[in-house]
């Protein structure tokens, strides 16, 4: 494994496996087998209704948890709910997690923030992360945040390579963690002839070349998925290092487009909408 070091001093895994749409009993199976097989991430969210799930997974591997970085995100309908926190640690059956998000700039996320933050000082999270805060909610944090985020999950992939975002996560050591790291599944990507060439060479799919050019860009990289052999064939590319001409081949991609577009309507939804969490 490769890891990137946070602005606390602590590390996390490059790549993880993310359990975005994936429904609790294959949540299960995918975190079972992907930490047996040697992931370190794990990656979860309490709008993915498979915390519980996570948890089963997590101990049924038999890999221990202080082997295992978990992260999860508080929904924004939970933001001004004080046990929040603790429910969520009890979803999933720990006393920590590893890194804690909110997941929505939406609703009251200033209170949101401020349980991070207490969660934090608490040893609840051992880091704390924002989700999908760009632009003007990035700056609005920053004008209110009392200890800096580690992380941020965003949209990231080589047609949309977070360029300026990155310019202000620099500046205080806020590492990136990508979703949709494969352009959300899109053929054009996958079939570009620059990956397709870089495959031939390493022996790699188009797709475990992309996912290498996340984790030398920097990034954390969490695909998902419920096929066993895709879960191998995500962590299997470590084995290889892009040069820099590759990199920069690849660079020359970026469109700056993303695959998903939010609006304020739909923060509002985000704000209001209420999980019903396994029982």
């Amino acid at each position: 494994m490769e890891y990137i070091k946070m602005n606390n001093g602590k590390n996390c895994p490059v790549i993880g496996i993310g359990t975005f749409l994936i429904a609790p009993a294959d949540a299960e199976v995918s975190v079972r087998e992907a930490l047996k097989m040697g992931y370190e991430c794990i990656d979860t969210a309490n709008a993915y209704v498979n915390e519980r799930a996570v948890g089963r997974g997590m101990k049924a591997s038999g890999v221990d948890r202080s082997k295992v970085f978990l992260s999860t995100k508080i929904w924004a309908s939970e933001y001004e709910n004080n046990n929040a926190v603790d429910e969520t640690l009890e979803r999933l059956g720990v006393d920590y997690v590893d890194l804690l998000y909110i997941h929505q700039p939406a609703g009251n996320w200033l209170a949101g923030y401020r349980q991070l933050e207490k969660a934090y000082k608490e040893g609840k999270a051992k880091a704390i992360g924002i989700c999908n805060f760009e632009g003007k909610y990035f700056e609005e944090l920053k004008r209110s945040w009392e200890i800096v985020p580690q992380f941020i999950q965003v949209e990231a992939h080589p047609y949309f390579t977070q360029e300026e975002l990155r310019k202000s996560l620099a500046e205080y050591g806020i590492c990136l963690m990508s979703w949709y790291p494969l352009g959300h599944g899109d053929k054009s990507l996958l079939e570009e002839p620059i990956f397709k060439k870089l495959g031939e060479k390493y022996g790699k799919s188009s797709a475990q070349v992309i996912l290498r050019w996340h984790t030398q860009m920097g990034f954390a990289v969490i695909p998902g998925s419920k096929n066993v052999e895709h879960i191998k064939d995500n962590l299997n590319i470590l084995d290889f290092k892009l040069t820099d001409e590759e990199m920069a081949e690849i660079a020359k991609l970026n469109k700056n487009v993303r695959y998903y577009n939010r609006t304020d309507e739909a923060l509002a939804s985000f704000a209001a909408w209420q999980p019903t969490y396994e029982k």
